[in-house]
C-alpha cells in the first residue's frame, strides 16, 4: 500500500491511499497518517481522483520523534577525516545515532532554506516509520515494527558542524527541517525490501547532472532492526516514530570511499563525501556546498523506471 499526505492547510494534513501506479488517490474523511498509526478505524474513502505530487507534504508532517543513525559506516569516515576527526573503531559494532528536530518538516517540493555561509548540504537516506516498540526490543520484535519505508532528505549545515559537535552535546542548529519523500510504502509492496533493508539505486541529482546512485542495500553496516533496536534501549517508541539511515554511502571495488558518477562510480548522497574524496585525491575541495538557486532531485526507482517513492525535489531558497 502506498500513502501520502496532502496539504489541507492542517497541520498534520490529508492521508491519501494511492494506487499502485501513483496516478489516482483516495481521502478517507478526516483520516490523517498518524491517526492511521495509532490505530484509528478506517473512514469511508472519497472518490478516487488525480494524485499530484505538487500536493503534498511529507507523508507525516510532523512526528512524534525523529532519530537518524549513520548506518552506512563509509560516509561517517568520510566526513569524519573531511572535519579532521579519528574515526574510532568502535563505531563499526556501536550505531550512531542523534535526535532530530521533528516539529515540523519540510515538504518534498519546499524551498531549502538557509545561509550559503552554513554550508548546505544535501543527504539522500532511507527511512523506516515505526508502530509501536517496547523499551527493550529485539532486533526481531524491531522487525516486526516496521510499518513504512520512504525517503529522506536529511538537510545539513556543515559549517555549523564542528563547532557544535565540540561542545560534546550534539546536533541542533546545524541539523534543521528535513524532508522526505512524497509517498510512504508498506514494506509488503516494496520488491527490494529483505525485511531489513532495502535493495536499490538511490538517485541524486544536482542541478540537472547525476550526483550519486548508490545502492542502499550494500554497505549498510547496520540495518533498520538494528537501529530501532539501539533507538529503544531506554525508552519505548511510539507509533509514528521515525528512523533515519544515515547518507546512502558505497565503497569502490577495491574497498576505497568511492569513485564520481563523472569516473563511472557511484557517485555520492551528499556533496561533503565528494568534497572530502576530491581532497583525498588533489589536496583540495572542488565541488562547493548548496546556494541559492542549486537543484536537488533524490528518488528511486520501480521495475517501470517510475519514481518509486515520487521525487524530493527541492531548490535552494533566495
Amino acid at each position: 500500500m502506498k500513502y501520502a499526505t496532502i496539504d489541507n492547510g492542517t497541520p498534520d494534513g490529508q492521508l491519501a491511499l494511492v494506487s499502485d501506479d501513483a496516478r489516482t488517490c483516495r481521502l478517507p474523511e478526516g483520516a490523517t497518517l498518524q491517526s492511521l498509526l495509532d490505530g484509528a478505524e478506517p473512514s469511508p474513502k472519497g472518490a478516487e481522483r488525480p494524485f499530484d505530487e505538487a500536493t503534498c507534504l511529507s507523508p507525516l508532517p510532523r512526528a512524534y520523534q525523529f532519530l537518524d543513525g549513520s548506518a552506512y559506516v563509509n560516509h561517517v569516515d568520510l566526513v569524519r577525516r573531511a572535519r579532521g576527526a579519528e574515526m574510532p573503531e568502535r563505531f563499526w559494532h556501536d550505531p550512531l545515532m542523534y535526535q532530530g528536530g521533528s516539529d515540523s518538516f519540510l515538504a518534498p517540493t519546499a524551498p531549502i532554506p538557509g545561509d550559503p555561509s552554513w554550508g548546505i548540504d544535501f543527504e539522500a537516506e532511507v527511512a523506516v516509520i515505526t508502530g509501536p516498540v517496547p523499551m527493550g526490543a529485539t532486533p526481531d520484535q524491531a522487525r516486526a515494527a516496521i510499518r513504512l519505508v520512504l525517503l529522506c532528505n536529511d538537510i545539513s549545515l556543515r559549517a555549523l558542524i564542528p563547532d557544535e559537535l565540540s561542545k560534546g552535546f550534539g546536533f541542533v542548529q546545524s541539523k534543521p527541517a528535513c524532508a522526505f519523500s512524497p509517498l510512504a510504502i508498506t514494506p509488503d509492496a516494496l520488491p527490494g525490501w529483505d525485511g531489513n533493508k532495502l535493495h536499490g539505486t538511490m538517485h541524486v541529482e544536482l542541478n540537472g547532472q547525476l550526483f550519486g546512485r548508490a545502492d542502499a542495500g550494500v554497505d549498510m553496516t547496520f540495518d533498520f532492526p538494528t537501529l530501532i533496536a539501539h533507538a529503544a534501549k531506554t525508552r519505548h517508541l511510539a507509533p509514528g516514530t521515525i528512523i533515519g539511515s544515515g547518507t546512502v554511502s558505497n565503497r569502490d571495488e577495491g574497498g576505497g570511499p568511492g569513485k564520481p558518477v563523472s569516473e563511472g562510480g557511484r557517485g555520492y548522497s551528499c556533496i561533503a563525501e565528494q568534497r572530502m574524496v576530491e581532497t583525498l585525491r588533489s589536496g583540495e575541495a572542488e565541488t562547493p556546498f548548496l546556494h541559492p538557486g542549486d537543484r536537488v532531485r533524490i528518488w528511486m526507482e520501480d521495475d517501470q523506471g517510475r519514481p518509486l517513492f515520487g521525487t524530493i525535489d527541492q531548490t535552494v531558497a533566495p
